[in-house]
């Protein structure tokens, strides 16, 4: 049942992140429109396209480390027995958890310091802005614990445990419900 919550989570992240790339597509393309055309432009442009940016990032993140495919390199871990893969996976999801922890403190202490602070064009609180940093610490935690859930359950698969891709081309050759 969580294992579900979370892969819909994670659709409801991609469709998200779909929508905030369209309206950074038709925000920034119309400027460059308005602005060499008509030599105006869409002050809001700028600014609405770089906070969406790092949504978008921040999210992504958060659905990369659902699908392990963050690149990294296993050439000791992939070496080591099932058992010895079993320990490095809960050392590091304990590590990514603490990660998770300090980056939800620091988004947290600078969200409460520019909570009143409004943004020069849009005039939004810049608490939404570095709240970016709160949802994926969260989000990322709830990824990391369910995962050890799944290793203590049994669930989690002997694949799964080497958590990184060596390279991007690895990632096409994965199943589609992994995606």
């Amino acid at each position: 049942m969580i294992d579900q919550f979370i892969d819909h989570f994670c659709k409801l992240i991609k469709i998200i992140m779909v929508i905030f790339l369209a309206i950074m597509v038709v925000l920034v393309f119309g400027n460059v429109v308005l602005r060499y055309g008509f030599n105006s432009g869409l002050a809001v442009s700028d600014e609405l396209s770089r906070w969406l940016f790092v949504w978008i990032t921040f999210m992504g993140a958060v659905v990369a480390m659902k699908e392990g495919t963050h690149l990294g390199t296993d050439t000791l871990i992939s070496r080591l027995s099932v058992r010895g893969q079993k320990i490095c996976f809960v050392i590091a999801n304990l590590l990514m958890l603490f990660c998770c922890g300090l980056l939800a403190k620091g988004a947290w202490q600078i969200v409460a310091m520019n909570i009143a602070t409004k943004s020069p064009v849009m005039e939004i609180s810049e608490g939404f802005f570095y709240g970016c940093g709160i949802f994926t610490a969260c989000a990322g935690a709830a990824v990391l614990v369910l995962k050890m859930w799944r290793l203590a359950r049994g669930e989690l698969k002997d694949s799964e445990l080497i958590g990184v891709r060596e390279s991007e081309e690895d990632t096409l050759d994965l199943p589609t419900a992994q995606r």
